[in-house]
């Protein structure tokens, strides 16, 4: 496994700011957050208490979609941007049990993910994690560890689970997927998971999100399905999480947290 920092970012983790990484840690729970994190928890649960399963929905629909890209559409290649703190079934552990050898790369911002997926991944040749900022897609797929473990004339699996929300419009996250799904060839799939406006409990939830971690945009579905533009979506195409090739029975109506995140998965045909 290499680890490599992209510059100009500083390695030092600031603990005065909620991070993305760490706040999603404290909602599922997790022990590597700091208090502002836990603060910024504390209110999305007062607002949506359901926020918690929402997160476990998110990293369920992680394990099944990869699944998808390793044992049945044969992907042996991974980006996985704004990857977040370890937890279990990680992109690597998903894809590695179906191919041994599949390659993966983790990015992202937060340099507490990097000091984490070192302890992780260093007995995995096959697997690296890189600091870097996923809205540079350039810088990125430029790097020397990216370029070292993706081979760009191969399928490669685009993920972005639960990221792009966390970009602002003028921020142009449509322009930032185009680059991505530009750099890598035919046969490769780009899956993401979204944040919905699915009605007030949604503008709610944004709310609290723009307030306390700055960052949280909740897109219709329409704004959600561009993402996929000249892109051939799998079955079941976009629905919300649970929906996506449940391993049971899923019970409808859906709750107001099942109804807050839908995504999909798509062939770059």
């Amino acid at each position: 496994m290499t680890t490599e920092p992209a510059a100009p970012l500083v390695p030092e983790i600031d603990t005065t700011r909620p991070s993305i990484a760490r706040a999603y840690d404290a909602v599922l729970g997790g022990k590597d957050n700091y208090e502002v994190d836990r603060a910024v928890a504390d209110e999305l649960f007062k607002v949506m208490p359901e926020i918690g399963d929402l997160a476990w929905y998110n990293r369920a629909v992680l394990g099944r979609g990869v699944h998808h890209l390793a044992a049945e559409a044969g992907i042996r290649q991974f980006i996985d941007l704004g990857s977040g703190l370890p937890t279990v079934e990680n992109t690597h552990q998903v894809a590695q049990r179906y191919i041994p050898d599949a390659r993966v790369v983790y990015v992202d911002i937060d340099p507490i993910v990097l000091a984490h997926g070192r302890a992780l991944l260093v007995q995995n040749e096959h697997t690296t994690v890189v600091t870097a900022d996923l809205r540079e897609p350039d810088t990125i797929l430029a790097l020397p560890a990216v370029q070292e473990m993706i081979d760009f004339s191969e399928p490669v699996a685009v993920l972005l689970v639960g990221m792009l929300h966390h970009l602002h419009d003028d921020e142009d996250p449509q322009g930032i997927v185009e680059r991505y799904m530009a750099a890598v060839p035919s046969g490769s799939h780009l899956f993401l998971t979204h944040f919905c406006r699915s009605g007030p409990d949604a503008a709610a939830l944004e709310e609290t999100f723009l307030r306390f971690l700055g960052t949280g945009r909740f897109r219709t579905r329409e704004e959600i399905a561009r993402y996929f533009d000249g892109l051939d979506l799998v079955p079941p195409g976009l629905v919300h999480l649970p929906e996506w090739r449940p391993d049971g029975l899923v019970t409808h109506p859906l709750t107001i947290g099942q109804r807050l995140m839908i995504g999909g998965i798509a062939r770059k045909p």
